[in-house]
């Protein structure tokens, strides 16, 4: 009596298991949970994006600092001898541009370029 009753009770919590993952499966591989699903990986890989960007910015932050000063360009004097005014990001007045408008100008080539060419007094 005991053995049946045992297995009876194992095979309804066994269905009872069974029927729970069927359904959850059927509502994530419906139309709506399918975009439900895709909606939430589109917000995380947004959000990932955003914490790459300020990490980018932030290295390139403390590279361009580091440049600086290896460069000597971290007190920068004026025309009166005194230190320049340098705005929140360590620049001076008027050397940050807008970042939303369109440049006028080409923009410069990196690195060094050489033309044989142009050295006239080798020829």
């Amino acid at each position: 009596m005991f053995r049946r009753s045992f297995w009876f009770v194992t095979g309804a919590a066994t269905g009872v298991w069974a029927t729970v993952k069927v359904n959850r499966a059927v509502r994530r591989l419906s139309p709506e949970g399918l975009a439900a699903t895709a909606a939430d990986r589109a917000l995380e890989t947004g959000a990932r994006l955003r914490l790459f960007a300020r990490d980018v910015r932030a290295g390139m932050a403390q590279r361009e600092g580091e440049l600086h000063d290896a460069l000597g360009l971290g007190g920068a004097a004026g025309p009166e001898g005194l230190t320049a005014r340098k705005d929140a990001q360590g620049l001076p007045p008027g050397a940050r541009r807008d970042p939303e408008a369109a440049p006028d100008f080409p923009a410069p080539r990196r690195g060094i370029t050489y033309n044989a060419y142009d050295r006239k007094d080798e020829h």
